[in-house]
């Protein structure tokens, strides 16, 4: 088991004088709450991914941070901070490290107007997660799926940026009738792991990998 690694204040502070001297994706808790304002008050980019923890308040202050925020040891979120951090004001929210998300946090999610969100850790995704996801604005990946339902397809094809689905291997046709609508430019698929009926309704659509 590796050793808990702890970001204390006194570190951040150095960080915030010398980015340079501070690998932030090293350390796997924070000293307290306090520690992620002061990281919120950085510039350019926050790579938190030894986090496997983050508190309520800690979202709240971290949303404030207006680079690209990156929290990929994250397995799990409360609502509340998947509240705070669809505020985040930078452009790349990573939250890849999620193995599920609530139907309340993808709701909250969806309003981020970054202009890439990472929910590529995901394995599953219920009908109301991705028509609420659908609504997203920005580029959406969720490379972690392997299936999706008709319905799920449906929802997450009218999607308006980039949809990043390369791991998907169940689909039906009538789901990939639905993705076959997107944007051949937006849809990420690996056509190699579909049945060769779905692959080739995404094919004759221009789209594929």
């Amino acid at each position: 088991m590796s050793e808990e690694k702890v970001l204390t204040k006194k570190i951040a502070k150095q960080f915030l004088v010398d980015e340079g001297s501070v690998e932030l994706k090293e350390f796997t808790s924070l000293e307290d709450d306090d520690v992620a304002t002061l990281l919120s008050k950085a510039e350019g980019y926050l790579f938190l991914d030894g986090l496997t923890e983050l508190s309520d308040a800690a979202a709240e202050s971290l949303s404030q941070f207006e680079g690209d925020l990156s929290l990929e040891g994250l397995t799990e979120l409360s609502d509340a901070a998947a509240e705070s951090l669809s505020q985040h004001k930078g452009d790349y929210l990573d939250l890849g490290g999620l193995t599920e998300l609530s139907d309340d946090a993808a709701e909250s999610l969806r309003w981020h107007e970054g202009k890439q969100l990472n929910l590529f850790g995901l394995t599953e995704l219920t009908d109301a997660a991705a028509e609420i996801l659908g609504e997203h604005l920005g580029d959406l990946f969720l490379d972690g799926l392997t299936e999706l339902s008709d319905a799920a397809s449906e929802s997450l094809s009218k999607h308006r940026g980039g949809l990043g689905l390369r791991d998907l291997k169940e689909l039906s046709d009538a789901a990939a009738e639905s993705l076959s609508e997107m944007d051949s430019s937006n849809l990420y698929v690996n056509l190699d792991n579909l049945t060769a009926s779905a692959a080739q309704i995404l094919r004759d659509a221009g789209h594929g990998e």
